[in-house]
C-alpha cells in the first residue's frame, strides 16, 4: 500500500478558543493520529499542522504538548511557503480579508472560520478572488454537521413534515457580567468598536442553517437589544457594553419546491436556559413536527399528535414531552468540525468546489448586515441575490 498523501496546513489563530479546541484538538490532531482519511478511490490523505500565532511561547508550548513539529509567528512566511497546501484562519474577523486574500493570491486552498469579512463587499470580494484563482475554499458551517441537525435534515429530505409551515429557533444562555463571577465569553464580544454584536456573530450561522435545512432566506425583520449595558472585562475593569447582546429575528423562507415558510430565531446572551440544549430548532409541518438540538432530535407524527384542550381551570395532567419519539442516528455521527474538515480535505485532493464556500459565507454576512439595518430602521428588508 502506498504512503498517504500529506497535506500541510498552516493554522492561524490556533491559540483562540475555537481554533484550539474545535479545529486543532478535536479535528486536525485526530485526523493525523488516525492515519488520515480514506478517499473514494481507496487512497489515503493525512495532515501535518503548522501552528501560527502571535505569542511564540504559547504556540511553542502547544506544539510540544501535541507533538507538532512546526510552528511560527510569521504568517506571511507560511502563506508564501511553497510546501504549504492549505491556509486555515481562526484569527480576528478584522484581519480575515487580508489574510485570506494573501493566501488566495499565493495559490493556497483556504478553510476559514466566519464571518469571512467585516462587510458584505469584502466577503463577496473573497468569493470572487477564490473563483478566479480556482482554489478550493471552505467555510466552517459546523452546525449543519451537528447530530441533531443531521437528523432534522434527514426528516426534511424524507418528506416527514409534509408541507413545512414554520421553523423556530432558540439560542443562548446567561453570560455573566464579570463583576461577581468571571464572564465566560471575551469582553470584546460586547464592544462595537472591537467587532462585538450578537447579530454579526450569529446571523452568519443562522443563514446557512436556514438554507441548509429549509431553503432560501427571502426577507429579514430583526429587533436587537443591549440588555446588559455595563460589564466587567478580563482585568476586572468596568466598561460600557454597547454591542447588541440579543437579536430577535423573523425570516421569510422558501423551500426548493416553492413553499413559503416562516422562520423565527431568538439569540441572546441574557437568557437563562429552560430547554434541553443550548440551541434548539423546531419545525412544524402538516404531517409532523420535530425538535432538534446539538445532539438529540425528537419527532411527533400527525397520527400520534394528541388533542390538547384549553382549560385554565384544571391543571395539566399529561406530559407533553413524553409524547415525542427520539429520532435515531442510524450511523456514527462524528464531531461536526472534524466531519467538515474531512469532507473539505477530500475536496482539496479532488480539486473540486467545497459545498460550503465563500459565497455561502457572503450570504451570511449579508444577512447580518441587513439584520442590523432592519433593527435600526424598524422594517422588513428583502434579501437580494448575490452574484459573482
Amino acid at each position: 500500500m502506498s504512503e498517504p498523501r500529506v497535506l500541510r496546513i498552516a493554522m492561524n489563530g490556533i491559540t483562540g478558543r475555537m481554533g484550539y479546541r474545535q479545529h486543532l484538538l478535536r479535528s486536525i490532531l485526530p485526523i493525523r493520529d488516525q492515519g488520515g482519511i480514506t478517499l473514494a478511490d481507496g487512497s489515503k490523505v493525512t495532515v501535518e499542522p503548522i501552528l501560527i500565532g502571535r505569542n511564540e511561547a504559547r504556540i511553542k508550548e502547544l506544539a510540544a504538548q501535541h507533538d507538532v513539529e512546526h510552528y511560527t509567528t510569521d504568517l506571511d512566511g507560511a502563506i508564501n511557503d511553497p510546501s504549504i497546501d492549505i491556509v486555515f484562519d481562526a484569527s480576528m474577523t478584522s484581519l480575515r480579508h487580508s489574510t485570506l486574500s494573501k493566501a488566495i493570491s499565493a495559490g493556497k486552498h483556504i478553510f476559514t472560520e466566519k464571518p469571512t469579512a467585516e462587510t458584505l463587499e469584502e466577503a463577496v470580494d473573497l468569493a470572487r478572488q477564490a473563483e478566479k484563482a480556482g482554489i478550493t475554499a471552505g467555510v466552517v458551517h459546523d452546525k449543519l454537521y451537528l447530530p441533531g441537525l443531521v437528523k432534522l435534515r434527514r426528516l426534511v429530505e424524507e418528506g416527514f413534515f409534509g408541507r413545512i409551515l414554520s421553523l423556530r429557533g432558540e439560542f443562548g444562555y446567561w453570560v455573566f457580567e464579570g463583576d461577581h463571577q468571571p464572564a465566560q465569553r471575551p469582553s470584546w464580544n460586547y464592544r462595537l468598536a472591537d467587532g462585538g454584536s450578537m447579530t454579526t456573530d450569529m446571523y452568519c450561522h443562522w443563514n446557512y442553517v436556514l438554507e441548509g435545512i429549509i431553503g432560501k432566506v427571502k426577507t429579514v425583520t430583526s429587533k436587537t437589544a443591549t440588555h446588559i449595558p455595563q460589564r466587567w472585562d478580563e482585568k476586572g475593569e468596568r466598561y460600557e457594553a454597547d454591542a447588541d447582546d440579543a437579536a430577535y429575528g423573523i425570516f421569510d423562507l422558501e423551500t426548493p419546491d416553492g413553499d413559503q415558510v416562516i422562520g423565527q430565531i431568538n439569540s441572546s446572551w441574557a437568557v437563562r436556559v429552560y430547554r434541553d440544549e443550548l440551541v434548539e430548532f423546531q419545525i412544524d409541518g402538516t404531517h409532523g413536527s420535530a425538535v432538534a438540538g446539538l445532539n438529540k432530535c425528537v419527532a411527533q407524527q400527525r397520527a400520534h399528535t394528541p388533542k390538547p384542550v384549553w382549560n385554565p381551570d384544571l391543571p395539566v395532567t399529561e406530559s407533553f414531552r413524553e409524547q415525542w419519539m427520539e429520532v435515531p442516528a442510524n450511523g456514527d455521527l462524528d464531531n461536526g468540525f472534524k466531519a467538515q474538515w474531512e469532507e473539505f480535505l477530500a475536496d482539496v485532493v479532488a480539486s473540486r468546489e467545497h459545498r460550503f464556500g465563500l459565497l455561502s459565507a457572503a450570504r451570511g454576512v449579508q444577512l447580518a448586515e441587513l439584520g442590523l439595518q432592519s433593527a435600526a430602521e424598524r422594517r422588513t428588508l428583502d434579501i437580494p441575490e448575490i452574484t459573482l
